[in-house]
């Protein structure tokens, strides 16, 4: 019925009931206004747009906050230098939010995710079958299972300074000449330092060494003249020390004329390079470190840390940026990067790394390789 017929039907109604004239009056006005119309929707909420790389970090874990800053700030300093147009966003998370942080960066349209850091994190990550995008672990993988198909490992670990060290004494000529070089792995009674003594081992046997000697070392004087007393009868060509700094400055001096190896990796503190016992100390280090003012360098911002472990995370989030990019449009078929942590290649489902040779001279790290 249109508006007009339903007036005059209301005001013929109206005058029979003369009873109700408030309600005839309503009834009257009501039949008097059109029909409204449908309210318009609102507009839609623009869509954020989405985001190339994602960085987790634990941001919010007390107890690896500093080291996870350090790799965030490496990673945007990267990101920022690039001049590139690639999107990225950092997602923060506590002691039991990984897994909700990777989902929020999905959520976000992330192509590539970086993370997590923490190796418990990563298990819990690679343990749920959930649909990753391309995603550049911090840490190693451990698992006999292998890790999920897009998930890659760049680890900054102890194990891959332990493998250039056995190729790197395999390789040097020792006087008087042996067709095998003879080592000794000094260790300290640590789960990092029984890797890093076990990857050693490994390596070293793989590429042709026989079962390298064997020492352990706890810090007590009768230990180290034990030590150095077991050195002196038969010198070896070297010796591998499998401890932290401190340790490795009070064990240097008890190793005598034989080449002395370590992963620089166990070093906290930069203060720990002016103890003038570690002189001759061979290290494997990072270049970011090491060869500070290397051309590769140019245009990446440095930053001052308390630690040389925390510059060494910063040179990871510095390549982690990097790697990252590579894999913006998929898997790529090759990758190579003079990288601040070392020379990286993609090898199967893993990035492996080298590092640069440093030695303790005056208290001070210098390239192996310059002159004196």
């Amino acid at each position: 019925m249109t508006a007009p017929n339903r007036a005059r039907v209301a005001a013929r109604t109206c005058r029979w009931l003369t009873a109700a004239t408030f309600a005839c009056a309503a009834a009257f006005s009501i039949a008097q206004t059109p029909p409204a119309s449908e309210p318009a929707p609102p507009d839609a909420p623009p869509s954020a747009p989405s985001i190339d790389i994602a960085l987790v970090l634990p941001l919010e874990t007390p107890a690896y906050a500093r080291a996870a800053d350090a790799v965030r700030a490496g990673f945007q300093a990267a990101a920022d230098a690039s001049g590139s147009s690639v999107r990225t966003k950092v997602f923060g998370h506590g002691e039991d939010g990984v897994l909700s942080a990777f989902e929020a960066a999905q959520k976000a349209g992330a192509r590539v995710i970086v993370g997590p850091l923490v190796r418990d994190d990563l298990k819990i990550v690679a343990a749920m079958a959930i649909d990753l995008p391309f995603t550049i672990a911090l840490n190693q993988f451990d698992e006999a299972a292998g890790p999920p198909p897009t998930l890659y490992t760049f680890p900054l670990s102890v194990e891959s300074d332990a493998r250039l060290i056995a190729r790197r004494i395999r390789e040097t000529p020792v006087a008087p000449p042996q067709s095998v070089p003879s080592v000794v792995v000094v260790s300290a009674d640590t789960p990092l330092m029984h890797r890093f003594a076990a990857a050693f081992t490994s390596e070293w046997m793989g590429i042709g060494g026989s079962l390298p000697g064997a020492l352990r070392f706890d810090g007590a004087a009768e230990t180290m003249t034990g030590m150095r007393r077991e050195l002196a009868r038969r010198p070896p060509a070297a010796v591998v020390l499998a401890m932290d700094g401190a340790a490795a400055t009070l064990a240097k001096p008890y190793v005598g004329t034989s080449a002395a190896y370590a992963s620089a990796l166990v070093f906290e503190r930069e203060t720990l390079a002016a103890v003038r016992d570690l002189d001759g100390l061979i290290v494997a280090e990072i270049p970011w470190i090491v060869t500070p003012n290397a051309p590769q360098f140019n245009g990446l911002p440095r930053r001052e840390f308390p630690s040389a472990a925390l510059a060494r995370l910063y040179a990871l989030g510095l390549d982690a940026f990097r790697v990252a990019a590579a894999f913006r449009d998929g898997v790529p078929e090759r990758f190579t990067l003079d990288g601040a942590t070392g020379q990286i290649t993609l090898d199967g489902k893993q990035f492996a790394r080298e590092g640069r040779f440093g030695v303790f001279r005056d208290g001070r790290l210098t390239p192996l390789d310059a002159p004196r």
